[in-house]
This record gives structure tokens, sequence and C-alpha cells, in this order.
């Protein structure tokens, strides 16, 4: 791994929580920054991690899309291993995975000197 020095600083800027990133585990890791890399979807997995248990008829009238642009995009959530759901009825109820985000928390954790 290569540090590359901050010339103010004169010191490695920082480092990753988790520095030994096998092959398998970045490629499991990447789509979950992926899905959230779209304004949409981050806005979506903002609204659930704050709601709890949310109802898809909560999250639609957040935004000026379609209904089926919004299940899309929950879908690719989903998919990312981001959020779960549960059909009761004839609605649909979402929640973030813990897990997935303390993943993602700890990859992003800064360790060292910050600038």
């Amino acid at each position: 791994m290569q540090i590359v020095l901050d010339p103010v600083v004169e010191a490695p800027c920082c480092v990753l929580g988790t520095v030994d990133l096998d092959q398998a585990e970045a490629e499991r890791i990447a789509p979950m920054f992926k899905a959230l890399g779209d304004p949409v979807r981050l806005r979506l997995a903002a609204l659930i991690a704050a709601g709890g248990r949310v109802c898809v008829c909560e999250l639609t009238g957040n935004f000026d899309l379609s209904g089926p642009t919004i299940s899309h995009h929950l879908k690719t959530l989903r998919e990312a291993g981001l959020v779960d759901c549960e059909r009761t009825g004839t609605w649909v109820y979402y929640w973030i995975r813990p897990e997935s985000l303390q993943l993602l928390a700890g990859l992003l954790q800064v360790t060292g000197p910050v600038g």
C-alpha cells in the first residue's frame, strides 16, 4: 500500500478503517457504495434509516418520481444489501440493515491525523 504524504502536514493523511480489504470483500461492498452513489437512493436510505420501519407509501411523497421509479431504487438498495423489506397486505415496509451500515462506517472510519 502506497501512502501519499500531504506536503503541508508531512504525515499520512488518513488510513481506511479496514486496511486489508481482499478482492472478495471489495466485490461485496462495492455495490453498497454504488447504490448510495445515486442521490435518490441516498435520500431513500436516509429516510428509511430515520424512520426505522417505513412503508413505501411514506416514502413516495418525498420525491417527484413515479411509484415504479421509487420501487426500482428501493430494489437496488435491497439488492445491494442496504435495506430489507416485508410485504404486509398491499404495502411493503422497508428498514435499514444495520450490519451493512456498520460495515461501511467501519471501512470509512479515519484513523491517524486529519488535515
